[in-house]
């Protein structure tokens, strides 16, 4: 709701009239296991889809980050807003840092992605005492769970925090060399349908292109490996005027563990291309998730 809020105050500063359809979705509703175990990301879009695609609604807000990388039929990503910090946040009540947690001490969080990246961090500090947990429910309830005594410390994005009105939880924020985001964590995309052309305009001023061209890559990168919330893979790209650096990093999955993944190296790739364009972004994130290929990374599905 802060996002469509958000979405609609920008609308109206230009002159347009817009309502709410205030919805929930099935990824707001399961609760008790791992996106990866019911749906995935399609989870948090499919009821939005239906109210565009039956005319209730005129436009959808979403976080990237929950966004399948390939949209039905008939649906269309129409504008990427300027990125708030795409980073991870350290949430922690006692433990300013994650090499102060206690022997023994749980840490929560509802991302394959990010336990295989803590995981890889206890790791390199010799801690493979540390329990990483499942947790879900929005960022409140989390913060609830927290506080509970559930957890030790637990791992959100930093832009849900913020937007919130909640950075004073934040402990520590992970930079990408410690803590690689998820692809498009930290942008709000809006989707509608493909053939609603009138609706571009109205969008246009409402787009950044440093931040769409970064998360387009970062996406590429996801949808060349048949990234979804089953596989643990993290993607970050920074446009500087003149190229972008993306970096991406994938990890391999115990399947004799129930959430966290056991440690395994981390595959690694990126660099510094020249792009000019979205589908210069794009074809950056291929040439990445190529690069993790090579160096022994597994694609999801066959690369089209």
């Amino acid at each position: 709701m802060w996002q469509a809020r958000h979405v609609q105050a920008l609308l109206q500063r230009h002159g347009h009239h817009v309502g709410l359809l205030g919805m929930t979705t099935r990824g707001d509703q399961i609760l008790d296991r791992s996106l990866s175990k019911v749906g995935g990301k399609g989870l948090f879009v499919k009821e939005l889809e239906a109210a565009l695609q039956d005319g209730r609604a005129d436009l959808a807000v979403h976080s990237l980050k929950d966004v399948p990388m390939d949209l039905p039929d008939g649906f269309a990503l129409a504008c990427v807003m300027e990125r708030e910090d795409p980073r991870d946040a350290w949430v922690s009540g006692r433990y300013s840092r994650p090499a102060g947690l206690p022997a023994g001490a749980v840490v929560g969080t509802s991302s394959l992605r990010r336990a295989v990246l803590l995981r890889d961090m206890f790791a390199q500090l010799g801690r493979i005492d540390i329990r990483i947990e499942p947790l879900r429910g929005n960022v409140n309830t989390r913060l609830r769970k927290l506080d509970e005594g559930r957890y030790d410390a637990v791992v959100l994005a930093a832009a849900g925090l913020k937007r919130l009105g909640l950075e004073d939880r934040i402990r520590h924020i992970f930079e990408p060399s410690e803590m690689l985001p998820a692809a498009g964590q930290g942008a709000l995309g809006i989707e509608i349908m493909a053939h609603r052309k009138d609706l571009l305009p109205v969008l246009a001023p409402l787009a950044h292109t440093p931040s769409w061209w970064a998360v387009a890559a970062e996406r590429a990168v996801s949808q060349a490996m048949g990234g979804s919330c089953s596989m643990p893979l993290a993607a970050h790209a920074v446009w500087n005027g003149e190229s972008l650096m993306l970096e991406a990093a994938w990890g391999r999955v115990d399947e004799s563990h129930a959430h966290p993944a056991a440690v395994y190296p981390l595959v690694r790739a990126g660099g510094a291309m020249p792009v000019t364009s979205l589908e210069q972004a794009q074809n950056a994130g291929w040439r990445v998730a190529q690069q993790l290929c090579d160096s022994g990374a597994v694609r999801a599905r066959p690369m089209a």
